[in-house]
């Protein structure tokens, strides 16, 4: 029988307990339980309220791309998006799978979770 028990939280401040949630391959965001507010960046208190009942809940994954720009280097060209999640936060991220003058305002992403120099990160794919 398949062991069913629940990751333990991890230690840590929010920023720790976000990146050890990204190692276990699982992408959680904050809530707060009197408002349900979800809130990206990890933080201890919601902006504005100064609540500090932050719970850690599965992000859906869903996305829009709320704005983009085209980072133009040496090794080729890349975008920057910020991506509005389902769950009402934005974070800054990019899109892959499309070339990068490609990815639009508006453009349904799914968020997936990757290696980058040794660390996991989120990055988004069209959905």
């Amino acid at each position: 029988m398949a062991d069913t028990t629940p990751d333990p939280m991890p230690s840590g401040g929010p920023e720790a307990q976000f990146r050890a949630f990204l190692k276990q391959g699982r992408f959680m965001l904050q809530r707060s339980r009197s408002t349900g507010r979800h809130v990206f960046y990890p933080r201890v208190a919601l902006p504005g309220t100064g609540e500090t009942d932050l719970d850690w809940v599965e992000a859906s994954g869903a996305g829009t791309v709320h704005a983009t720009t085209v980072n133009r280097g040496r090794e080729g060209n890349s975008n920057i998006a910020i991506v509005e999640l389902a769950e009402g936060p934005r974070m800054m991220s990019r899109v892959e799978g499309l070339p990068p003058e490609a990815v639009t305002i508006g453009l349904a992403v799914r968020a997936r979770i990757a290696m980058e120099d040794g660390a996991e990160i989120i990055l988004f794919d069209p959905a």
